[in-house]
């Protein structure tokens, strides 16, 4: 046995012990992915992180990103820590536009911003997969009563609907803050609206729309992921591109460029702030990007 050291970020925050808690193995060995994925159950985080050599020309790294109970093909939060932890390490030159991590769903970018006085990171973007749009629910109070709410509570004139910009998540718009906080997710019963819909479980992602008239437009929201060992995470940017997509894509916002920024986590004294943005090209959805901060809270080693 060996000790392993890690960092640990919290992400879409500045301030700390708040935002996601994320850990990042910057020099692991080549473990099986048994061990990667007991690892990432110990510590218990939404998600961690495992920097590898590069598998592509050009890119800085592999990151594979493990929650508690599955391996991701991208999730936003591990990606922006990620980038702030080898940043933290020096194995990012500061000033450096931006570098690509191959991920589970290929090359992927992230635009960095840099505080110029202190050569520190400050900003990251990552840039996701172009979203795919897939099913609506049509059980609109089947969907209610999975989240302990009346069919009323559902934000009128937008759909459920599952996106994906690499990873699907089901979207339920509520109608406001209010009934977003006082949601509780019963698993077996949203288990029951996705057979009665012909699809499988799906990562749920609530969110109220607190202020359309700002910029960016601000929202409020939460994700709940027990298929994949996530009861509730604080900040899932892995959703957000799809959630900033979905709300151009129904009409909630138009323009070239669209911004939107997510609180998430504020129930569970996490809080997050996601910044979304989406670009449009003729009429279609051409970029999308989510970015954010990351503190380091701390390092620390891991006996495997």
């Amino acid at each position: 046995m060996t000790h392993q050291h890690y960092l640990h970020l919290d992400v879409f925050t500045r301030t700390p012990l708040s935002g996601n808690q994320l850990a990042v193995f910057h020099e692991p060995p080549v473990w099986p992915d048994a061990t990667l994925q007991a690892i990432a159950r110990e510590i218990a985080f939404s998600e961690t992180t495992f920097v590898y050599p590069p598998v592509s020309r050009g890119a800085l790294a592999q990151v594979r990103i493990f929650t508690p109970g599955a391996e991701l093909p991208m999730a936003g939060h591990p990606t922006i820590g990620t980038a702030f932890a080898l940043a933290h390490r020096d194995r990012i030159v500061p000033g450096t536009k931006h570098i690509v991590f191959d991920l589970g769903v290929g090359p992927t970018r992230v635009d960095l911003d840099w505080d110029a006085a202190v050569k520190r990171l400050h900003f990251a973007w990552m840039t996701q997969p172009k979203p795919s749009f897939g099913m609506v629910f049509d059980n609109r109070s089947h969907v209610a009563r999975a989240l302990g709410l009346k069919v009323t509570d559902l934000a009128a004139g937008l759909p459920v609907q599952i996106v994906s910009c690499g990873v699907p998540f089901a979207f339920i718009p509520l109608k406001s803050r209010h009934v977003v906080d006082h949601a509780v997710l019963d698993r077996a019963t949203w288990q029951r609206a996705c057979a009665a819909s012909g699809v499988a479980e799906h990562k749920v992602f609530i969110f109220s729309i607190e202020n359309a008239a700002t910029v960016p437009i601000r929202l409020h929201s939460r994700m709940f992921a027990p298929l994949i060992g996530i009861a509730e995470d604080p900040g899932t940017g892995g959703a957000s591109g799809p959630l900033g997509s979905y709300l151009v894509h129904h009409g909630v916002a138009s323009g070239k460029v669209c911004e939107f920024l997510s609180h998430q986590g504020v129930s569970m004294q996490r809080p997050c702030e996601i910044s979304i943005r989406v670009t449009s090209e003729g009429g279609d959805i051409s970029r999308v990007q989510i970015g954010g901060a990351a503190f380091l809270a701390g390092a620390a080693s891991l006996r495997v």
